[in-house]
């Protein structure tokens, strides 16, 4: 990774901590230190020129302590298999979080997706979800969308699964169009539980969400929902970014117009939209913005050691994964600054997923009500005993996040007789 960063050496530090503060010898959690499966597959692809590409692909398997391997497919130039054990490794420690029967994984290739055609994507994923088969299932690993993937890209995989396995296999991953067998409230579900964990700690710290001001960095799928549901709230977001740049509006961005013009069409960013009293600012003046609430919605290592010390918000929820390194949190510690760590404020995705791949498994579907009301009660109930734990331990709530989620997987992992 860029300069130095390594997400998988930044994860293994925090666990070690979260294990020194829950008073665990290392026998008990050594296990979590390794992914369970690293698979590395080469990906041949026929372009539409006629030339054969082959891309490097990955699907890592963290723990299967608690239940099938569950995490996201992203398609990005800078996958390694570092940054996919961590990210697989986070998958594990967010599940046990907000208490669903999953163990992590995660997987990914290496490509700038924004460079290929609709047709050369499909031909990438029924090739990346082939080599993959004997590795995933229904009861064995689910995937599901992340960076620069999406519903139809996992219609693809659902498909080539299928077809290789004989039957219908819709539970074998997350994140499908509804028609063949997404769920209700799927698409938006990350970004609601990243609105739902800004309104409990505005709670808690009485910080009253109307006219909070509030900056967004990533205006995706995390990000740009998390900011129109905010805006709805009564919050005002006055800047938010994208990988073409940002816009700052010291009035508050109209959210639902932004977006809908984001959503429009495909390949729309942040450099294409105007109006009256823009600013055009950088994702990194966006991240230093004085605001009450920062949402760092992108990628990882983006609040650094260097960078932390400028932020001005007073509360940092965390919608992307790893976006704020060690060092960045330690500063932002001693600044005070409150931080809903990743493996709690963005775990709506996976929690909704998990209600899918139940619907899938069962036949049925919920309607969205019945969706939005059960992830609400899942992840209020997660903030609270996160919230607790860390007021406890006299610690931060990324620890009790760690320590809540640490304490599961060992513990089940004892009670199946594998420490």
């Amino acid at each position: 990774m860029a300069n130095g960063y390594n997400p998988y050496q930044e994860m293994l530090e925090v666990l070690d901590e979260a294990a020194k503060k829950l008073g665990l010898e290392e026998n008990d959690y050594v296990q979590l230190k390794y992914p369970e499966r690293e698979v590395k597959v080469a990906i041949p692809v026929e372009m539409d020129d006629g030339s054969i590409k082959v891309f490097e692909g990955y699907r890592v398997q963290h723990s299967g302590v608690r239940g099938p391997y569950k995490g996201g497919i992203r398609y990005h130039q800078d996958v390694d298999m570092d940054e996919v054990k961590a990210l697989a490794a986070w998958m594990s420690f967010k599940c046990a979080v907000v208490d669903i029967p999953y163990g992590g994984g995660k997987g990914g290739v290496t490509v700038d997706a924004t460079k290929l055609s609709r047709k050369e994507l499909e031909r990438l994923t029924r090739k990346y979800a082939a080599l993959l088969y004997p590795v995933i299932g229904p009861e064995i690993d689910i995937p599901a969308p992340d960076v620069n993937t999406n519903a139809e890209i996992m219609g693809w995989f659902m498909d080539t699964y299928s077809t290789l396995r004989g039957h219908l296999s819709p539970g074998v991953v997350t994140g499908k169009p509804i028609p063949i067998g997404g769920s209700l409230g799927r698409g938006e579900a990350t970004g609601r539980g990243v609105m739902l964990m800004v309104r409990e700690i505005a709670k808690k710290l009485h910080l009253p969400l109307e006219g909070a001001k509030v900056a967004v960095q990533g205006a995706g799928n995390v990000g740009g929902t998390a900011a129109r549901l905010l805006h709805r709230e009564g919050c005002k977001v006055v800047a938010l970014s994208d990988v073409s740049g940002g816009i700052y509006s010291e009035n508050g961005l109209d959210m639902d117009e932004i977006m809908d013009f984001l959503t429009a069409q495909r390949g729309r960013l942040l450099k294409d939209y105007d109006a009256p009293g823009l600013t055009r600012i950088s994702n990194e003046d966006l991240l230093t913005q004085d605001v009450d609430i920062l949402i760092p919605a992108a990628l990882e290592n983006q609040i650094t050691e260097e960078v932390a010390p400028h932020i001005k918000a007073r509360i940092v929820v965390e919608g992307a994964n790893g976006p704020t390194t060690v060092g960045g949190d330690r500063v932002l510690e001693e600044k005070g600054v409150v931080v809903v760590p990743d493996i709690l404020a963005n775990s709506g995705g996976v929690t909704v997923s998990y209600f899918e791949w139940v619907q899938n498994l069962q036949s049925f579907r919920w309607e969205e009500e019945e969706i939005n009301n059960r992830l609400e009660n899942i992840m209020i109930k997660a903030f609270n005993e996160v919230w607790n734990t860390a007021v406890e331990a006299e610690t931060t709530l990324r620890m009790g996040a760690y320590m809540v989620a640490v304490d599961r997987i060992v513990t089940a992992s004892k009670m199946r007789g594998l420490s």
